[in-house]
């Protein structure tokens, strides 16, 4: 059995040693970190000299190079455990704990059974008027299936719209309706294949040349960066206040507008992420509403990102920004909005389905119909995706068969989130050298780490970021998977670590504790 690690000064200098050992290539033989071609490629059509460059350059870190040695890391225990063979391994630990991605289900989190109950239905409709079915599914959800079904001419197996199911649409429109206090039109919203699906789709449109440039929160969820430049556009960091809980900071945004048109760069939008993606901060009215009046008098397009919307940990209720731009009034009619949303994350966590929406407001007739010229060129989002939505926007109610085990089901999973929101937090604080903003919300804590610029040094030998040098030693010696702050920008001199907070109570603490014991091996072995 693997023991337990305790903070010896030797961890970080044999991760060092092994780090040295394979300076310029990769710790695990893993074809995605091969960065150039080897001599069998020459006689290629198709080469890394010659392809794309855009795809080439960009870089989409939270499936990046720390989960890539994670995962032949744990490749190499599964390996050790099949073969049975004791002290085999002589790591401290017997797993890889996947912190990196905010992946729910794939930590443990049990799908919500009248979700499932119902997309079984739904996909294997012959079940719907067989006697035994009310014997293994809930009424609600065999009705709630039927009325499904009844949307579908021939069922999931078939395309829909490309904009997605119209009855759908609508209920989303009600969704938000209900939400925000304003009406909202089944027309102006898309159903696609997640949040990501949307994103780029409105960043295609948006981006007509590399002179073309899009605001992005510092830190950022890589999706952005990684799709402005594999279009070629350009992107223009705000940085937000890490001292105030990651707020807005309004000032340092109209500098780096004003900086990005002084180099050339015409703005056309902004993106903001809330509650945030990797901050967990949850941006109050006041912010959202200084936000859109900066976005209007700049003549920018406003991208909100809010999948996390119903993870909120704190006092601070979420605030959509459709309804922060209808309470301004008439003068921001004709405002320019996209909001997204997502099925892979609230407390459903059905990231594999790939179910999400964006609603359009205040956008060009024009610029949408050739929205839907995309969305048309991949016929349309899967079914089972669109279907979620739906099941995520109309819960069971009050006196339906399912309430109470739905309701049993959610607020366990909340209460879990809440409580390990906080503990992360404190653990996180208790450590000297480490610090972390209280997480308001998402599924993410971003805590700094203080390095000790001997650890910098034999990060830069290595031709490794330092925090990037740190994430690979913890995971190393805890098997704790977490991402570097690199991956999503931070403030110059500063370094940060991403980590989810999903897994399994008990897991996470043994796992924080074994980060406490390498921080102080680390810094000791480099001070």
């Amino acid at each position: 059995m693997p023991t337990e690690l305790t903070p010896t000064p030797t961890m970080a200098m044999k991760f060092l040693k092994k780090t040295r050992s394979s300076a310029g290539s990769p710790i695990v033989g893993s074809p995605v970190l091969v960065a150039q071609d080897d001599a069998t490629s020459q006689n290629k059509v198709l080469r890394v000299d010659n392809m794309n460059q855009a795809v080439v350059t960009m870089q989409y870190d939270v499936r990046g190079l720390v989960p890539s040695v994670a995962e032949g890391i744990s490749k190499e225990l599964k390996e050790v455990k099949e073969r049975s063979t004791e002290g085999e391994s002589n790591r401290s630990y017997d797993k890889v704990l996947f912190c990196n991605i905010g992946n729910p289900q794939s930590v443990g989190q049990k799908p919500i059974s009248f979700f499932r109950e119902v997309i079984a239905l739904t996909d294997c409709p012959w079940l719907l008027d067989d006697p035994r079915t009310p014997e293994l599914f809930a009424r609600d959800a065999i009705e709630r299936a039927r009325e499904l079904r009844g949307y579908m001419s021939g069922g999931t197996g078939c395309y829909s719209h490309s904009m997605g199911v119209a009855s759908i649409r609508e209920r989303v429109a009600e969704f938000i309706e209900h939400r925000d206090g304003y009406p909202s039109d089944p027309n102006s919203i898309f159903l696609t294949n997640g949040a990501s699906a949307a994103i780029q789709m409105v960043l295609t449109a948006l981006i007509s040349g590399p002179q073309d440039g899009i605001l992005i929160p510092i830190p950022q969820y890589p999706i952005y960066s990684a799709l402005i430049a594999l279009l070629r556009g350009e992107r223009i960091g705000y940085e937000l206040v890490e001292e105030k809980g990651w707020c807005l900071d309004m000032e340092g945004m109209k500098r780096s507008v004003d900086q990005a048109r002084a180099d050339g760069i015409v703005p056309k939008g902004l993106v903001v992420i809330n509650p945030g993606n990797p901050v967990g901060s949850v941006l109050s009215y006041e912010d959202l509403t200084q936000l859109v009046i900066f976005c209007k008098k700049e003549g920018l397009m406003l991208m909100a990102d809010e999948v996390y919307q119903e993870n909120i940990y704190c006092d601070k209720p979420f605030h959509s920004l459709k309804k922060v731009v209808r309470d301004l009034g008439p003068d921001f009619n004709d405002f320019e909005l996209v909001s997204f949303h997502s099925t892979s994350k609230g407390m459903i966590g059905e990231c594999g389905r790939r179910g999400g929406y964006m609603e359009m407001v205040g956008v060009c007739p024009g610029v949408q119909s050739h929205v839907l010229k995309l969305a048309s060129s991949q016929l349309c989002s899967n079914l089972n995706g669109q279907l979620m939505v739906d099941l995520m926007l109309n819960e069971p109610h009050a006196g339906e068969e399912s309430y109470e085990k739905f309701k049993g089901e959610k607020d366990s999973i909340y209460n879990a989130l809440l409580r390990k929101s906080k503990m992360v937090h404190r653990k996180l604080n208790s450590i000297p050298g480490v610090s972390c903003q209280e997480v308001e919300g998402a599924m993410y804590a971003f805590p700094k780490i203080e390095l000790p610029a001997a650890a910098v040094e034999a990060a830069e030998e290595a031709g490794q970021e330092a925090d990037t040098f740190y994430a690979l030693s913890l995971l190393e010696e805890t098997g704790l998977c977490v991402v570097p702050g690199n991956g999503f920008g931070q403030k110059e001199g500063t370094y940060h670590i991403r980590l989810t907070f999903l897994p399994d109570e008990e897991e996470l603490t043994r796992a924080l504790d074994r980060f406490e014991a390498h921080h102080h091996a680390f810094v000791a072995e480099f001070s």
